[in-house]
């Protein structure tokens, strides 16, 4: 009889040291639980997935599914409520705030032009870079071949790609000359993996990517296969010392982060709702994302956002 006393209080014991652990964790993650769904902008998807990563290590109840496909996917889901974050990765039109869109502002990267690194002209390319000029005319199927684009007697053929699903890389990019998504002509890829990969196969293929698809993550160097197109920001015809900072990412950011890198193709990027969110654990995320978020933005590849804007977007969701 002793023993059963003595089996029952054990028993006892480690069902209140597990509920007692059950009640902490449940007080260290504030009780949140759920599920939160994304969907959209390729450029924004590696940060989400971060974000994602950090927040659940804080709130391990909370469930997250993220899914790319392209800013214009993104507004769509979130505007049918299919998803509770659409990633968008240019500037929200006004008849998607009418219909309901209720953008936060979460982080900043940009668009650069990629060419394959075996190109034959690519010193050539890298010291004269590329102007607004000769982009518009090369994504308006203005010229055949690398020495058209170079000015020399070159007639190496050149090979344009572009976006076939609506995002906000091609608007983007498309911004920086004066021109929208729909009017680039060339071979059209889906997604920004697809056309790094496009490019990555074609010695002679141009094209442009997020700087999260163009740069490796872990080496911080272009992804193997790719090399950056610097822009000519003054078109005098030359890549300047102070135009040449796209060796690493980290260099590309800081140019960016000071202004040297032209916006448009830099550009904020979007985590969209419909209407004012009022889930508790989508608002929790939002405002870890303006918070604590932040600082993995670096190393990720992007650029925070000042805190001014922070405050400004933390202010909306009050």
């Amino acid at each position: 009889m002793k023993k059963v006393i003595i089996l029952l209080a054990g028993v006892l014991l480690l069902s209140n040291c597990s509920n007692k652990a059950k009640q902490e964790t449940s007080d260290a993650t504030g009780g949140l639980s759920g599920t939160i769904q994304l969907s959209g902008a390729f450029a924004l998807y590696p940060m989400a997935v971060k974000w994602a990563d950090e927040f659940k290590q804080l709130h391990p109840n909370v469930k997250i599914d993220i899914s790319g496909g392209g800013a214009g996917k993104g507004m769509t889901d979130a505007l049918a409520g299919v998803v509770d974050l659409g990633m968008v990765s240019r500037e929200v039109y006004p008849e998607e705030i009418q219909s309901g869109a209720f953008p936060i502002a979460s982080v900043k990267d940009a668009v650069v032009p990629v060419v394959n690194a075996a190109n034959p002209h690519l010193e050539d390319i890298k010291k004269i870079g590329l102007k607004k000029s000769i982009a518009d005319r090369l994504w308006n199927q203005e010229f055949s071949t690398w020495g058209e684009i170079l000015g020399t007697q070159a007639k190496t053929n050149v090979h344009v790609f572009t976006r076939s699903d609506a995002c906000g890389a091609a608007e983007t990019f498309a911004a920086w000359f004066g021109k929208k998504q729909e009017d680039l002509k060339a071979t059209a890829v889906y997604g920004d993996p697809g056309l790094a990969a496009a490019v990555q196969k074609d010695k002679l293929g141009i094209g442009y990517n997020n700087i999260a698809y163009a740069y490796d993550q872990k080496t911080k160097q272009p992804n193997e296969g790719l090399a950056i197109i610097p822009l000519d920001v003054n078109e005098n015809g030359q890549i300047d010392p102070e135009e040449d900072f796209y060796e690493t990412t980290e260099s590309l950011v800081t140019a960016i982060g000071e202004g040297f890198y032209p916006s448009p193709p830099a550009r904020d990027l979007y985590l969209v709702t419909k209407g004012k969110p009022t889930k508790p654990e989508v608002i929790a995320f939002l405002e870890y994302v303006l918070g604590d978020g932040q600082k993995f933005a670096g190393e990720t590849g992007y650029i925070g956002l000042s805190e001014k804007k922070l405050q400004r977007e933390r202010e909306k969701l009050k």
